[in-house]
């Protein structure tokens, strides 16, 4: 069993890769896979004997100058193997990042609509929202400038770093195989993120260039 991470170009998938997504069993139908293809620039796939187990669509970017890795659409299919396959899907991002800034500090951004997806994030540093961390300025604008750059601004609270509505046409869908793990107070700040007004929480975190050249290394 190999497990084969791929990252090219949005603009490559077909019709039928597209399909294909869609019946993976994720969070994403055709619409959104196909809203994604158009609103995005890489796609990454991860396949285990030639079937397909993951995919993100993504984009590299300077924010204001600051390097960023921007997840607009993440999903892993609910095995066994899920974890590999998360493992490898960040790994090709942390990869991509590692190739685009070398020697500087990134962020990474995505939306979440739980708090297990949390598991993608677990390498980065200073993760915004977290429990018992009053943000600052600039992290809260940190949270608007991502919101803004996802297109969910016009109903984004900057103090809970929640949109509460409209938001689920792209989200990191990861479901842990360990959710008894997930501290409640973490599970806490996805309350108004319900699955009924299709909410997400948008966190944002850093990786050194010191881990990054560690995460990243093929």
């Amino acid at each position: 069993m190999s497990l084969e991470v791929e990252t090219r170009d949005c603009g490559s998938l077909t019709d039928a890769e597209l399909d294909e997504l869609a019946a993976m069993g994720g969070a994403f139908g055709i619409g959104p896979v196909s809203k994604a293809k158009d609103e995005w620039v890489l796609f990454t796939s991860a396949r285990i004997d030639g079937k397909i187990h993951g995919f993100t669509f993504s984009t590299l970017e300077r924010i204001g100058g600051t390097p960023c890795v921007l997840l607009g659409m993440m999903s892993v299919k609910k095995t066994a193997k899920r974890d590999m396959v998360l493992k490898g899907l960040m790994g090709e991002a942390y990869h991509r990042a590692l190739m685009a800034f070398p020697d500087e500090d990134v962020v990474v951004g995505s939306r979440f609509a739980s708090a297990a997806g949390l598991e993608a994030f677990k390498s980065l540093t200073e993760l915004i929202p977290r429990p018992s961390h009053r943000a600052v300025g600039e992290e809260r604008a940190w949270g608007k400038r991502l919101a803004r750059r996802f297109g969910v601004e016009s109903s984004y609270d900057d103090q809970s770093f929640t949109v509460k509505v409209n938001a689920q046409s792209g989200f990191l869908d990861h479901e842990t195989l360990k959710p008894e793990k997930i501290d409640a107070d973490v599970a806490a700040q996805f309350a108004t993120a319900t699955k009924a007004k299709s909410g997400v929480v948008i966190v944002h975190g850093w990786t050194m260039a010191e881990s990054l050249a560690k995460l990243g290394k093929h």
